[in-house]
């Protein structure tokens, strides 16, 4: 091919000409900009790891002022819905029949042997069935049984060894504050994949790309020109998520801004260049787009740490998640946006992503001489 060596001047050509086929459709600009914030706020209020209103029924068989109390420890907590119903029939039919994820037996005379014997218990019944929410309200019981202690004996619980706990970088524990930022990271992947392999799977069909390969244009060329518009436009989500997640959230940012540009451009290089890849090699928009949410949506939800702690994964899935440029991203932006993490944390991530950029456009570039020259 003519003009094997690299031009600015003819990449720029490139790159101008696809800015105006996106200017000219609406689907990928709304694509581009809408479906990012479109997927934040849905995400972002949907998807709450922190379980409130557990419906607890109440089989309360002592109806004493303590019972009382016991089960109104429950309710201040703010954790959970109160139901009374007398123990008729099966024990734990609202479990069954899930009208309640919990359920609360007190015995007759419970008051009676807390007064006269000085202890007394009570039992609670969780649906293990959803073992993340039972997860949760095992969580809670332990503070609520401290809470009624003291309200019901007036008495402070002395342990012998004391704990004290403090959460760093979330101390609120807000899931929203974990699940925002990592939105990002799914957004991105599946735009950065899906636009660039749409795009060009579309210019197959049609045969202009059979025709822009014919021009004394090289390869590497035309994977720069391909790729500048649409890291424009994934910079432009990148800014429409951090302003989401900043004043509809309200996620703290700890660190610097730099380094999150950085890192999504050497995301969204990797991202782009897989895309490119999958138009060149499969040249159909279906099969694109099969092959884009194969490689950008799936990883992305399951094997990044987005929803699934990479650490409490099988060892071979833990190294597995490695060659997906979304499981190094995930640790770039909660580092930045969490912990102010700086570039000696996040060092090993940002080179392994450049790693990445090289050998996906090595392999875009390739796959295109191998079109042109076979």
């Amino acid at each position: 091919m003519n003009g094997s060596f690299f031009q600015f001047v003819r990449a720029f050509s490139i790159a101008r000409k696809e800015v105006r086929h996106i200017l000219r459709d609406p689907f990928t600009l709304g694509l581009a900009l809408g479906l990012p914030l479109l997927m934040v706020l849905f995400f972002g209020y949907a998807m709450d790891f922190n379980v409130h209103d557990i419906n607890l029924t109440v089989y309360d068989q002592d109806h004493s002022r303590s019972s009382r109390e016991l089960a109104e420890v429950f309710q201040s907590s703010g954790y959970f819905h109160l139901n009374y119903r007398s123990l008729n029939g099966k024990p734990a039919e609202t479990l069954d029949s899930q009208q309640a994820k919990a359920a609360l037996f007190i015995e007759p005379k419970f008051e009676e042997n807390l007064s006269r014997l000085g202890t007394s218990s009570a039992q609670v019944l969780i649906d293990g069935s959803d073992n993340s929410t039972a997860g949760v309200i095992g969580g809670y019981l332990s503070g609520i049984q401290t809470a009624a202690i003291g309200r019901i004996t007036g008495k402070t619980l002395v342990q012998p060894v004391s704990v004290d706990t403090r959460y760093l970088y979330n101390g609120e524990l807000n899931s929203r504050w974990f699940t925002v930022p990592g939105l990002s990271v799914v957004v991105l992947a599946i735009l950065g994949i899906m636009l660039t392999a749409i795009t060009v799977a579309r210019e197959w069909e049609r045969g202009s790309m059979e025709l822009l390969l014919s021009t004394p244009v090289s390869p590497l060329e035309i994977i720069i020109g391909k790729l500048a518009p649409y890291l424009v436009m994934g910079l432009v989500a990148q800014v429409i998520i951090y302003v989401a997640a900043r004043v509809l959230f309200g996620v703290p940012f700890e660190g610097s801004h730099l380094l999150l540009f950085v890192g999504t451009v050497l995301f969204l290089a990797a991202c782009m260049a897989q895309g490119l890849l999958i138009s060149v090699t499969t040249r159909h928009q279906i099969a694109a787009i099969q092959f884009s949410q194969m490689m950008g949506q799936l990883p992305s939800l399951m094997l990044s740490g987005f929803i699934f702690p990479i650490e409490s994964m099988p060892v071979f899935f833990q190294y597995f998640t490695m060659i997906f440029p979304a499981r190094w991203f995930m640790v770039v932006v909660r580092g930045v946006f969490l912990r102010g993490a700086g570039l000696t944390e996040l060092a090993g991530p940002l080179f392994v992503l450049l790693l990445m950029d090289i050998f996906f456009i090595t392999m875009a570039v390739r796959r295109f001489k191998r079109d042109v020259e076979p």
